[in-house]
């Protein structure tokens, strides 16, 4: 059966997570060991927020359609955990006395310049959007295959990069949405509004002296008098025409 409630598997984000998490799971297998992480720290840290990135954005995608501020939060996560990461790979350059390559390189060129594929899932999307993972992540074996952990790390720090960037869109956009179309909580308050608003006409309820438009009524919360109903305009909180109830 085809699973489109799951809309982050054709996410070019959620993809390129996968292949980070993937590729770092790799690099501390291979070179994390007793010696430069006799605790074990640094290869949970990694792997740790590693999982984060693909996690979060998928969670948050499913929240697409409730809570806009939810997959933005979500989101952030995502791109604070990426930000751990992509400075655990500098940090291990750095500890090399290796510097990342600038992005003027041929080599941070050649990897910039791997795009990826688009998803093409008839059905079986689980099945296939597994295969499209790894041959993504395939797309950088030169790098991340190079059993040279400068190399990996250069190139895992590329991608990090890179999927901020992609995050930060990501965000705007959705912020953008939410300033123009409210998000679920506010679709709800809206609904809300407009059928008490109904209810206010059809019980003949008293017009606002300031605009016209029908009141409800509502029960005031907080000071003197709290505990106490009055008419407030329908149209709140672009008017705040009252009247005792």
């Amino acid at each position: 059966m085809l699973i489109r409630n799951f809309g982050f598997y054709w996410l070019d984000t959620w993809v390129m997570g996968n292949v980070i998490q993937l590729a770092t799971q790799d690099f501390c297998r291979r070179y994390l060991n007793r010696s430069n992480d006799p605790c074990g720290r640094q290869y949970d840290q990694m792997t740790q927020a590693a999982r984060s990135v693909p996690a979060n954005i998928a969670e948050g995608n499913s929240r697409h359609s409730t809570s806009k501020e939810t997959e933005m939060k979500l989101t952030d996560v995502a791109r604070a955990s990426l930000a751990e990461l992509a400075n655990d790979y500098l940090n291990w350059l750095l500890q090399h006395e290796q510097l990342p390559w600038s992005i003027n390189s041929g080599e941070h060129k050649q990897v910039s310049a791997v795009l990826l594929d688009k998803p093409t899932y008839k059905d079986d999307v689980q099945h296939s959007s597994s295969i499209h993972i790894l041959l993504q992540k395939h797309k950088f074996d030169k790098w991340l295959t190079s059993n040279d952990s400068m190399t990996e790390a250069r190139c895992l720090l590329i991608l990090c990069n890179r999927l901020i960037l992609m995050l930060n869109k990501l965000i705007t956009n959705l912020l953008t949405t939410f300033r123009e179309e409210g998000g679920f909580s506010e679709g709800l308050t809206a609904e809300r509004l407009a059928y008490r608003a109904e209810q206010s006409i059809q019980s003949n309820a008293p017009t606002c002296p300031k605009c016209g438009k029908p009141m409800i009524k509502r029960m005031a919360k907080k000071g003197v008098n709290a505990g106490k109903e009055f008419w407030s305009c329908s149209g709140y909180p672009e008017c705040n025409g009252s009247r005792r109830g």
